[in-house]
């Protein structure tokens, strides 16, 4: 390298060394991910929109001709009728009139069209299916030899479609047959579709520009382009359109038909959109179908996002690489520095080996005194986690140990006293301890078992809610919570005994949770018979605080809980509502003038009609 380039070189190699050029180089690599990112997917997002829409414009075109199609040959085969052959040779015979109304009526009821009339080239009508007046295109279209043309139903503002047949007479025309059929039907699956998907719109044109039908009903009659105040006037006073003609869209009349054009229709609140069009020829028509690209937009910004997280990781490898490189040189030169004060260091080995020996035991002592605290702290953990699972059982358990040594005790001495009666006594008041707590430790086994989502039964109501305050028994006698049961003893519900009693646990934990810090602690269940009988609605009330309206309407809401860090996960109203829902229920929330009300309703087996009140 030349001398004085050196310099320059060794300036450039310092800066890109240097962690403030890798930053500015990360930063540049996100801007560029973004943008590429963004405009690839938008691009690719377009072209699958642009597609989907020009099949769908397909869909839409067959569709249309093939309704506008299906009469085509109608007017066709009445021109050999004998009936209207006959009318055409004496149109002033009021018999003849009256023969060809009667045949078009039966023709118009058999083929499903809504008009058929016999006029003469002149546009007055001779017979007609039903007394309507024409079109007033009729003598326009006539003058002008159409096979067909478009009019709108002065009464209904629907678009009508008109065939035009002529029938001739020594080479000259006798009269034309008009076959209309509506296509309010057609129009009306499309507003459907308006109505379903807001993310496409579809609009048909006449040869005049002019929207006759539409998939959304504000755009009907409006400009695809732009139409001055004459233009205005002119289509007003062609009769072809019922009401005034509507805005103006200022859609190119050479729209793309495949990757079509980005347009913002000139309406309130109206967003970016993809324009197509399909023209159809025979009927001089354009089908423009508006895709919303507020999908496409958005996948762009994910997309956008994700090339600028690739930009930096690139960044951020080319600086961890860097961070390595230099500091890989680093240690080299300090590999060096160290092999120099090796050779120094040597001289003082000898005279600080003892000293080293003694630290290295002290270390070591200290080691194994840590490693043996570490495993008394672990040992600590563990037990307190069993006291914490085993508090509640054993607090449940306890007093009726203790009562059953005493009694035991008890007997003993009635015992050598002799007193038979009395030992009698003291063994049935242990029995029906024991009984207690089997009854307790039976609960806790039916309720951890795994209950079978796809079974339900008739189950008592009253049974599953005591049930699950035998639970909840020792938080709810800690509280002194005073519980009254308002349920028909005969009350038998369709459901699943498990998970109605987890449903109801959830529920009466909540209560005596909001219940805590309140003077008075009362939760009451009552059932409500409903569809005369056929449901009943289950409402579990507390007189806690209740919540806040903000708070009421997420309370179903996975992960929301009012509860401090740590006292939930937000879950159980979640699982709770999804359980009723199995049982053909709803779990609803509702806040009371003192406390909170949840509510949910199950099918009733069977039903006794005097409800019983009990207090806990």
């Amino acid at each position: 390298m030349p001398e004085s380039l050196r310099p320059r070189a060794l300036r450039l190699l310092r800066l890109l060394g240097r962690p403030g050029f890798h930053l500015f180089l990360t930063g540049l690599l996100m801007v560029l991910g973004f943008v590429l990112a963004h405009r690839l997917s938008e691009r690719s997002g377009r072209e699958q929109l642009s597609a989907l829409s020009t099949e769908r414009l397909e869909l839409y075109a067959s569709n249309l001709a093939a309704e506008l199609g299906r009469h085509a040959s109608l007017p066709s085969l009445l021109a050999i009728a004998p009936t209207l052959q006959a009318l055409m040779q004496a149109p002033d015979d009021p018999e003849r009139r009256r023969a060809a109304s009667h045949m078009l009526a039966r023709v118009n009821v058999r083929a499903g069209t809504h008009q058929i009339f016999f006029a003469t080239p002149q546009g007055q009508v001779l017979s007609a299916s039903e007394p309507l007046a024409p079109p007033a295109r009729l003598p326009e279209a006539l003058a002008q030899g159409r096979s067909h043309f478009f009019a709108a139903d002065p009464n209904t503002g629907s678009t009508d479609f008109y065939l035009l047949h002529p029938m001739r007479q020594a080479s000259q025309a006798a009269g034309v047959i008009v076959v209309r059929f509506n296509l309010a039907p057609l129009e009306a699956t499309w507003l459907d579709l308006g109505l379903r998907s807001q993310g496409e719109r579809i609009l048909v044109a006449d040869d005049q520009d002019v929207v006759i039908m539409s998939s959304v009903q504000a755009l009907k009659y409006a400009v695809l382009d732009h139409a001055d105040p004459s233009r205005r006037q002119a289509l007003q006073a062609s009769a072809r359109y019922p009401q005034a003609i509507g805005p103006d869209l200022d859609l190119p009349a050479s729209l793309e038909v495949h990757q079509g054009l980005q347009v913002k229709l000139p309406l309130p609140g109206a967003k970016t959109m993809l324009a197509q069009q399909r023209q159809i020829v025979p009927l001089g028509l354009r089908l423009v179908a508006l895709s919303d690209l507020t999908e496409v937009r958005q996948r762009a910004q994910l997309a956008a996002w994700g090339g600028a997280a690739f930009g930096a990781s690139v960044g951020l490898l080319v600086l961890h690489l860097s961070s390595r490189r230099r500091a890989l040189r680093q240690l080299t030169q300090a590999q060096a520095d160290l092999r120099q004060a090796h050779a120094q260091l040597e001289q003082l080995v000898d005279s600080r080996t003892a000293e080293l020996r003694q630290t290295n035991d002290a270390l070591k002592t200290q080691i194994a005194q840590r490693l043996q605290t570490e495993g008394e702290l672990l040992q600590a953990s563990k037990l307190a986690v069993l006291g914490q699972m085993s508090a509640g059982l054993s607090h449940e358990v306890n007093q009726p140990l203790t009562a059953l040594r005493a009694l035991a005790r008890n007997s003993m001495r009635l015992l050598e006293a002799g007193r038979q009666d009395a030992v009698a006594a003291n063994l049935q008041i242990m029995d029906d301890m024991v009984e207690r707590m089997s009854q307790i430790t039976r609960q806790l086994k039916s309720f951890a078992r795994k209950a079978d989502e796809q079974v339900t039964s008739a189950v008592s109501l009253l049974d599953c809610v005591r049930n699950a305050l035998l639970l909840l028994e020792h938080r709810s006698r800690a509280l002194g919570l005073a519980t009254e049961i308002d349920l028909p003893p005969g009350l038998r519900v369709r459901a699943e005994a498990n998970r109605l009693e987890q449903v109801l646990v959830n529920l009466f934990g909540n209560a005596i949770d909001a219940m805590q810090h309140e003077a008075e602690r009362r939760l009451r269940v009552r059932a409500v018979a409903q569809d005369a009988g056929q449901r009943v609605l289950v409402q579990v009330q507390d007189c806690g605080p209740g919540v806040g309206e903000a708070d009421l309407a997420r309370l179903f809401e996975p992960f929301f809980t009012t509860k401090p860090a740590g006292e939930g996960l937000g879950l159980g109203l979640v699982i709770s509502a999804k359980i009723v829902h199995e049982f053909g229920g709803t779990l609803r929330a509702e806040k009371l003038a003192q406390g909170m009300s949840f509510e949910f309703d199950l099918a009733v087996e069977s039903w006794t009609a005097v409800p019983e009140t009990h207090d806990v």
